[in-house]
């Protein structure tokens, strides 16, 4: 066909109903490119206590240095927009991650908090510019799929964030210098990288399309749509940093079970993300964060008056089913809110990344104020807003929202809503 670059031939008709091998491939790419993002944030996240003794500084300024990641991602995300209008979206996802990846290796070689800093401000960056280039072309593939996608993708990323995290606790177990073993994994996850954008959609902008700004307020849709997510990420965060705590000072559990409610926890959410693609599919985003809010509200609710580790650990559960799959479904519907779906997406996550990043330290200041149940009041109040907002989801379609035009899909010939 011409669009395959034949001659001669007849063009392929758009948008074909089916979905042809080449976007079931490219569908399994993104599980790829999400699975490998979350194993660079895994491997990191075990060598904080190497980079902390490495660099000999104390607590407060290991927590200010870990507030650089978000502060990087928030300034950098709205340039992803623009790369990917300027190169088209697999070479800017292919860049993007591959700086990602390389990125890893740099926190480990900071001798001291300055540059340790500087580090974790680049590091943060290219995360959020990859994170926003793999979630517009999620949102993509998973149009041209016609079946949710979204869940599962950030399934696989909570998948690749284990994976990462246990291959860094070999290294770190077996005494592996953190150079090394971040060096090594950022070659290893830089090259995998590479063959997974392999894979993906090759879309490009229309010629007429104007670029977007490198840096703009996000629109009124993804504020709206971002309050949503900022609810989940808050339970979420506030449930992964605090939960061993609240296990052993509230309820007095050992240290080992206290611990072990963080790691069920963190596997909850990513088989609940895994499987929630077809939940999506039978009830829509809209009942499925509807239902997924009031099982967090009753999470929360068992928490704030747990007796017992047992009746905590079921709440926590409760709470990692009910927020999983929000986040993805936030994203997918700010990529369908508007005609700048990468400006709207990270706008998204710009407030996601806010909230991840305010949660830990907001329940440390309202439990040294009042308690920490008094901080899960909190937690529980917010997944109530899952149930109150869960309508903010139900986001018409782009092509149907704004009745722009289309652009070549620059390997196939298919068409591109932009």
């Amino acid at each position: 066909m011409a669009g395959n670059g034949v001659p001669g031939t007849t063009p392929r008709a758009p948008l074909p109903l089916p979905p042809d091998r080449r976007v079931r491939r490219a569908r399994w790419a993104m599980a790829a490119v999400f699975l490998i993002h979350g194993s660079v944030a895994g491997n990191f996240a075990t060598r904080i206590p190497w980079i902390q003794d490495h660099t000999q500084i104390p607590p407060g300024q290991l927590g200010l240095a870990l507030a650089f990641p978000a502060i990087g991602a928030s300034l950098a995300m709205p340039l992803a927009g623009r790369i990917s209008h300027r190169f088209g979206a697999r070479t800017a996802l292919r860049g993007l991650l591959a700086l990602w990846t390389l990125a890893l290796a740099l926190p480990a070689l900071s001798p001291d908090v300055f540059v340790l800093c500087g580090a974790l401000l680049v590091y943060g960056g290219t995360s959020g510019m990859a994170d926003v280039a793999m979630n517009a072309l999620g949102v993509e593939t998973e149009d041209r799929l016609g079946r949710p996608i979204m869940s599962g993708l950030h399934g696989m990323w909570s998948t690749g964030a284990l994976l990462g995290s246990a291959a860094g606790a070999v290294a770190a177990h077996t005494g592996t210098d953190a150079r090394l073993h971040l060096a090594g994994a950022a070659l290893v996850l830089t090259l995998l990288g590479a063959l997974a954008c392999q894979g993906v959609l090759d879309l490009r902008s229309a010629p007429e399309e104007h670029p977007p700004p490198r840096f703009a307020f996000p629109p009124r849709s993804a504020l709206v749509i971002g309050a949503i997510g900022f609810c989940a990420v808050f339970a979420e965060g506030a449930s992964l940093d605090w939960s061993a705590i609240y296990l052993r000072d509230p309820l007095g559990t050992d240290a080992g079970l206290a611990a072990a409610s963080t790691t069920a926890f963190a596997c909850t959410m990513a088989a609940a993300r895994l499987a929630g693609d077809k939940v999506v599919a039978r009830f829509g985003p809209v009942r499925t964060v509807r239902a997924g809010g009031v099982l967090a509200t009753l999470g929360g609710l068992l928490i704030v008056t747990a007796g017992r580790p047992v009746q905590a650990m079921a709440g926590f559960g409760l709470v990692g089913l009910g927020v999983a799959v929000v986040v993805p479904l936030a994203f997918a519907a700010a990529g369908r809110s508007g005609p700048a779906p990468s400006q709207a997406i990270a706008g998204v996550a710009t407030i996601t990344y806010t909230s991840g990043l305010i949660a830990p330290s907001a329940i440390g200041g309202i439990a040294q104020a009042t308690s920490l149940t008094g901080s899960f009041v909190l937690v529980t109040a917010l997944a109530f807003g899952l149930v109150a907002g869960a309508r903010v989801l139900r986001a018409p379609s782009r092509t149907a929202s704004t009745g722009t035009t289309a652009a070549a899909d620059h390997d196939s010939g298919d068409l591109k809503r932009s």
